[in-house]
C-alpha cells in the first residue's frame, strides 16, 4: 500500500465525498477516484459504497481507517523528528470561538506575533459539535472548547480555566440586589447569543425544567450586552466578556450563581502527534489562559 494512497482514502473517509476530498488534497476528482480504485484492487475489497452521489464506507474501509491514520501519524512524526527546525513554524488552524478570540486570546495572539513570527495562526470561529467534528475530520488542527464535560469522544483535551459566568440586568433592573432562585428568572425577558452556545444551551436547560421560557437572540455578545445594558432583558455571559461593563456600571451582576460549570479547553484529534509549532500553542495557552484565570 502507497503512503499517497491510504493518504486520500484517509481524507475521502473523513469527508465522505470524492469531489471535496479532491479539492482539499489539490488533486483533480478522476485521480482521487482512481487512487481509490488502485488501493481496493491492491487490497481485492471494496472500501466505500457508492449511493448515487454518496459514498459510505464498507466494512473493510471501516477496519482499514484507523490504520491508515496510525501509518499516516507516524510517517508525520517520523518526518518531523528529522526536518523539524529549531525555531516552531507553519501554519496552524485553530477553531474558537467570539468570547475567547476577543475576551482570552490577544495576550496569546500577541506573544505569537512577536516571538514566533514563523507561526502562521489561521482562526475559524465555531463552536461547539462544530468545533469537535472539525477537528475529528482534521480540517482544524486544535480547537477551543467551553463545555462543562471534559470528556470528548475521538479527542484528546486539556482544561485551560474555570469559565465563570455572570448573570447580568441593566442598573436599576427590578432584581438587582435581590437573591435570586432559577425559578425567579423564568418569567423574566431572557436574551442570548445563538443555540449552541453551551453555557446558553445550558441555562436554557434549567429554565425549561421549570417552564417553558423563550430567548431574545442577539447573535453575538456584544449585541447581547447592548441590549441588557438598554433595559432589553437579563443575559447569562461569560464574566471575562462583561468585566469591563460591571466595572463600568452600565450593567449589573444579580445575585444567582449557575447549578453547572463551564470550563474553557484547547482539544485535538486523539492520536496525533501534534507538531512543534502546536506543541507550543497548546503549552502558551495554558501558561497565558492560566494568568487570567
Amino acid at each position: 500500500m502507497e503512503l499517497r494512497l491510504l493518504v486520500t482514502f484517509e481524507k475521502v473517509a473523513t469527508v465522505l465525498s470524492f469531489t471535496q476530498a479532491a479539492a482539499e488534497l489539490s488533486y483533480a476528482q478522476s485521480s482521487v477516484t482512481g487512487q481509490i480504485r488502485g488501493l481496493e484492487s491492491s487490497l481485492g475489497v471494496e472500501l466505500f459504497d457508492r449511493l448515487g452521489s454518496r459514498i459510505r464506507l464498507t466494512e473493510a474501509g471501516e477496519r482499514l481507517l484507523p490504520y491508515a491514520r496510525q501509518i499516516i501519524e507516524l510517517t508525520e512524526e517520523a518526518r518531523a523528528a528529522v526536518t523539524e527546525p529549531e525555531e516552531p513554524s507553519g501554519t496552524l488552524t485553530v477553531g474558537t470561538m467570539e468570547s475567547l478570540t476577543s475576551y482570552r486570546l490577544p495576550p496569546l495572539l500577541e506573544y505569537f506575533h512577536h516571538r514566533h513570527p514563523g507561526v502562521r495562526l489561521a482562526l475559524r470561529t465555531t463552536i461547539g459539535d462544530e468545533t469537535r467534528q472539525a477537528l475529528r475530520q482534521g480540517t482544524y488542527d486544535v480547537g477551543f472548547l467551553m463545555e462543562e464535560e471534559t470528556e470528548h469522544p475521538g479527542l484528546e483535551s486539556t482544561v485551560l480555566a474555570v469559565e465563570p459566568l455572570a448573570l447580568v440586568a441593566a442598573p436599576g433592573h427590578a432584581l438587582a440586589g435581590a437573591a435570586l432562585t432559577t425559578a425567579g428568572l423564568a418569567d423574566q425577558p431572557l436574551l442570548a447569543t445563538e443555540p449552541g452556545c453551551a453555557y446558553r444551551d445550558l441555562f436554557e436547560r434549567e429554565l425549561k425544567a421549570l417552564a417553558e421560557v423563550d430567548f431574545m437572540e442577539f447573535g453575538t455578545i456584544e449585541a447581547t450586552k447592548r441590549a441588557a445594558a438598554a433595559g432589553l432583558g437579563i443575559a447569562l455571559l461569560p464574566e471575562v466578556t462583561v468585566a469591563a461593563e460591571l466595572a463600568a456600571g452600565s450593567l449589573v451582576r444579580l445575585d444567582w450563581e449557575p447549578p453547572f460549570t463551564l470550563r474553557t479547553q484547547l482539544a485535538w484529534r486523539a492520536g496525533k502527534r501534534l507538531p512543534a509549532h502546536a506543541r507550543l500553542f497548546v503549552e502558551q495557552a495554558r501558561r497565558l489562559v492560566a494568568e487570567q484565570a
